[in-house]
């Protein structure tokens, strides 16, 4: 018998993928053993996939265990080598079946519509089909760039298919949300396109029915730092407190460490101040070579290694924290994660763009510049060290960590889960 008497399932490129909705579905798990869940379970890729895959990752040995009750499905690929890509998409498929089956009442929720939601989606109509008893309650979470990168692509290159496809399965789920209102009207305007060229009515489902829900952050992991490992966690990297101006996210052409570089050889904080870049992704070694011609190369240093444990502490002790990302064909910031944590962690002032939903990661408590701006950044980086006293800086803090509060795991939770904790289809605290 089983004794398992609810379940959550989360569809998901988790850990050691460094992006911020594998950290989100992490606190997710998290808080619902908190919330009454007895059992999680994280369904996503092997780890061989993963490293192949070309995805930037984390360190295997920096990724922080789960709590007793969370598990990390990572089902084999099925079939031979006939059938392509396609054989670990049925791997994923046919686990979700197995637990859609099994006679636990279950809610799953994927974060990116593809490949996850439409996996979902096809493991909800095979599990129906095998006439076993099916009580599954789905909820699917459009990221942003899953629609930049599929749904757009598919519209402008008239391929309507791939488009139906994402957009019906997506609405297929019995809760449609999106991480921010950006991707909400992001995905209402490609639905429209879609509408306009074939006659469908997606918009006006997708106007009806997407709500908003933004990323889930682990407050607890940068509220309250203690000052001492604050300073251990900074000597063992050779800084200082106020001693640098950090970059602290995935290492690609959207983020802007290019311009970040240019513009902090402008500054006048450059002076005294060195900059850390702290990251993995494609574009490592071409920002590097981008530094090493730098004027000011010797006081540029690149992290690749900084894990979730050590990451709340380097944000807490910067002077500033600069996140220039700008618009590509291929990636928007549809919310921007590293700027919520930093806000919580405290620290230096926020510097960033109000490309795609950042200004809904940020609200009025950070320093606005244009994208694609040095200039504009060295400007900002020296009003943010150079013309701010330290009694600023900390009001500064103190309200944008008030703001960013909004954003803790368990607030995000409890709001994505009370139209289900309404109709009692998950469990009360």
């Amino acid at each position: 018998m089983n004794s398992v008497e609810n379940r959550l399932v989360i569809v998901v490129r988790a850990d050691p993928v460094i992006c911020g909705h594998s950290v989100e579905a992490r606190n997710l798990a998290e808080t619902a053993l908190e919330r009454g869940f007895d059992e999680v379970r994280i369904v996503t890729w092997p780890i061989d996939k993963l490293q192949a895959s070309g995805l930037p990752l984390k360190p295997l040995d920096s990724v922080l265990p789960y709590s007793p009750g969370i598990f990390v499905d990572r089902p084999a690929p099925v079939g031979d080598y006939k059938v392509l890509d396609g054989r670990h998409l049925a791997g994923v498929t046919g686990r979700l079946i197995e637990l859609f089956t099994d006679g636990v009442p279950t809610v799953c929720l994927s974060l990116y519509l593809t490949p996850h939601t439409l996996a979902v989606s096809d493991a909800v109509r095979a599990a129906w089909g095998t006439g076993l008893p099916v009580n599954v309650t789905t909820i699917a979470e459009a990221v942003g760039s899953d629609v930049t990168n599929v749904v757009r692509t598919a519209v402008n290159e008239g391929r309507f298919g791939a488009a139906a496809h994402i957009l019906s399965s997506y609405l297929s789920q019995d809760y449609c949300v999106a991480v921010s209102e950006y991707t909400r009207q992001l995905i209402i305007t490609e639905a429209e396109l879609v509408d306009q060229h074939h006659g469908t009515r997606y918009a006006a489902q997708c106007r009806e029915r997407i709500t908003i829900s933004y990323p889930a952050i682990d407050a607890d992991s940068y509220l309250h730092l203690d000052e001492s490992v604050t300073d251990d966690v900074l000597t063992a990297r050779g800084l200082e407190r106020d001693g640098y101006i950090l970059f602290l996210s995935r290492l690609t052409a959207a983020k802007g460490v290019d311009d970040l570089i240019a513009g902090y050889a402008l500054s006048a904080a450059s002076q005294d101040k060195i900059l850390v870049i702290a990251g993995r992704g494609p574009q490592s070694e071409a920002l590097q070579a981008i530094a090493a011609a730098s004027p000011l190369a010797d006081r540029i240093r690149f992290l690749d290694d900084v894990g979730d444990a050590e990451k709340p502490y380097l944000m807490s002790g910067c002077a500033a924290f600069v996140l220039p990302s700008k618009p590509r064909p291929e990636f928007v910031e549809t919310f921007g994660i590293a700027l919520a944590e930093k806000m919580l962690a405290g620290g230096g002032p926020v510097i960033t763009t109000v490309t795609g939903g950042i200004g809904e990661a940020v609200g009025d408590h950070a320093l606005i510049i244009p994208v694609e701006d040095p200039q504009a950044i060295a400007e900002a980086i020296d009003r943010a060290i150079l013309e701010t006293t330290a009694e600023e800086r900390r009001d500064w803090a103190d309200r944008a960590r008030e703001y960013a509060m909004q954003f803790d795991r368990r607030n995000v939770f409890d709001r994505m889960f009370a139209p289900l904790r309404d109709s009692a289809e998950v469990p009360h605290q």
